[in-house]
């Protein structure tokens, strides 16, 4: 299960730096100033930011199932839901332009939170729900 715990690590450390710190954390002003618009209510950005540690510690279970070479089914489904579903709603954004009139900086975060998600959800699929043991 070398790959799936990979996979798993990767997602713990993605989802803790780019998304659950920065929603729980950053300063309005500071999501402003990166070219975001203003979060309104502020307070479901933070209940999002703790959303997401709730997944984090999904993962970072099934991260120690994979050490011991037991299958993580549920933070392979979870995480299969829950990046698959990301995935889907920012390629809807894309396609939608939702993001075109943000900052330069805050496009990118979006781009990039959008191949993350994809790139995660194949990967749990590839190496997760097909059960290899690479």
């Amino acid at each position: 299960m070398r790959h799936l715990s990979k996979v798993l690590a990767a997602k713990i450390v993605i989802t803790i730096l780019a998304w659950a710190l920065p929603l729980l954390f950053f300063p309005r002003g500071l999501l402003v100033n990166l070219g975001f618009p203003a979060p309104e209510p502020e307070i479901f950005l933070r209940l999002l930011g703790i959303a997401y540690m709730a997944l984090v510690v999904g993962y970072a279970l099934g991260f120690r199932k994979t050490l011991r070479n037991e299958y993580p089914l549920v933070a392979v489904w979870v995480g299969i839901v829950s990046n698959g579903g990301a995935t889907i709603v920012l390629v809807i954004g894309a396609v939608t332009r939702i993001w075109s009139h943000w900052g330069p900086l805050a496009q990118l975060y979006m781009w990039l939170s959008l191949a993350s998600s994809a790139t995660i959800a194949l990967g749990l699929m590839l190496f997760g729900s097909c059960r290899m043991s690479n």
